[in-house]
């Protein structure tokens, strides 16, 4: 028999029970006999108080055990609500090699991919110019990273650039799939050439130009049947004119603008055999290059000459990091990191670039002198 200490009375626990829900625990009577089995469902209040008329008693450490489990959920819960935006973008950035990584062991389908996505449109949507600034502002060189954050930085300015041109949600959820699986073929040979200070092998050519092909069958053998998206992928490095490969095709508008996408975040991507470009020059290299291509502009549309996560120099004197797009124009909102003189300082003001005393001069020159710039400090704090 149990001692009474062991025992606790139904009506001590009604705050663990609702109808309708499993029992956490076994429920017994006065003479230790199970009257309901952990699991089981309770049907209603009426047989709750029926319970409790039988004195029904829990045992204290399953009843114990319970509460504990609850208080860690609750804990748990609340600090997924206390992560800030930034910090959510810095677990989908840091969690995303495992998708492709399942889908190579083929312990994944395609919809892994769409649920990532759903997760990362949903950070998009929060706020697309801190989406952009997660984007630009590539300060780590980790090159083993570098196949996974590409590809989610690709796929979101795709998605904003497909939102430019007015595109379905479907067929922006095709295109940032795509942009999520282009290179699943050669994520372990994208992150070898990031480090890499010799250019490509003979052997790795062949394995570049192939990883189209070989990243739609994998995705094919991961049951993904949207043909929009693997077209996309396909045609990812097809150029107008049919200039580029694997089959010197005319690409799809989705392919066009994945390549776009894909073309300019490298570019701003830093290698071991060279430094990243500034947005503005990828800018205005892809305007150059792509004049006359509407889907090109309309990536740059959606960027803008000064992106977020862009170092610029002001008229006055200062250097800032942009962090908002002008809702109309040409001129963002700066925020500071230096003082009057460029030199790097610790307070920060918003600078209006449209008023006249901060208008922006250019790129800022001295960008090693700002490696590390928290986002917090120059959005301040921002719940997800």
């Amino acid at each position: 028999m149990s001692s009474s200490t062991d025992r606790i009375p139904l009506v001590q626990v009604r705050d663990l029970l609702h109808v309708g829900e499993p029992l956490p625990f076994r429920i017994l009577d006065t003479h230790e006999r199970l009257l309901l089995n952990a699991g089981q469902v309770l049907l209603d209040e009426r047989q709750l108080d029926g319970l409790h008329e039988r004195g029904a008693w829990a045992e204290r450490p399953l009843v114990e055990a319970t509460r504990q489990a609850q208080a860690a959920a609750a804990k748990k819960s609340q600090a997924a609500a206390a992560l800030s935006v930034f910090d959510r973008w810095e677990r989908l950035m840091h969690h995303f090699d495992q998708v492709p990584r399942a889908l190579q062991r083929h312990e994944a389908q395609g919809t892994a991919v769409t649920t990532f996505f759903t997760g990362l449109q949903a950070l998009v949507d929060r706020d697309p110019d801190v989406a952009l600034f997660e984007c630009m502002r590539q300060e780590e060189r980790r090159f083993a990273l570098y196949p996974f954050r590409h590809a989610v930085r690709v796929a979101a300015l795709a998605l904003l650039t497909a939102r430019q041109l007015g595109w379905t949600p479907e067929r922006c959820t095709s295109l940032g799939c795509a942009a999520l699986t282009m290179n699943l073929s050669m994520t372990d040979l994208q992150a070898t050439m990031a480090a890499q200070d010799t250019p490509p092998t003979r052997k790795q050519m062949e394995q570049i130009r192939a990883h189209p092909e070989a990243s739609v069958a994998m995705l094919q053998a991961a049951g993904v049947d949207d043909e929009t998206w693997l077209a996309t992928v396909r045609g990812h490095h097809e150029q107008l004119g049919g200039t580029g490969y694997p089959h010197g095709h005319e690409p799809t508008p989705e392919a066009r603008v994945l390549r776009a996408a894909d073309v300019y975040m490298a570019k701003i991507s830093a290698r071991e055999k060279r430094p990243a470009m500034t947005p503005q020059m990828a800018t205005r290299q892809l305007f150059q290059q792509s004049a006359g291509d509407e889907l090109a502009m309309a990536m740059i549309k959606t960027v803008g000459v000064h992106p977020p996560g862009s170092l610029v120099r002001l008229h006055s004197g200062e250097v800032g990091v942009v962090i908002r797009r002008a809702s109309t124009g040409p001129h963002p909102i700066v925020a500071t990191l230096s003082d009057k003189n460029g030199k790097p300082v610790g307070e920060t003001h918003r600078r209006d670039s449209s008023q006249a005393g901060f208008s922006i001069d250019g790129a800022a020159e001295n960008a090693a002198a700002f490696a590390r710039i928290p986002p917090e400090r120059v959005y301040g704090l921002m719940a997800g």
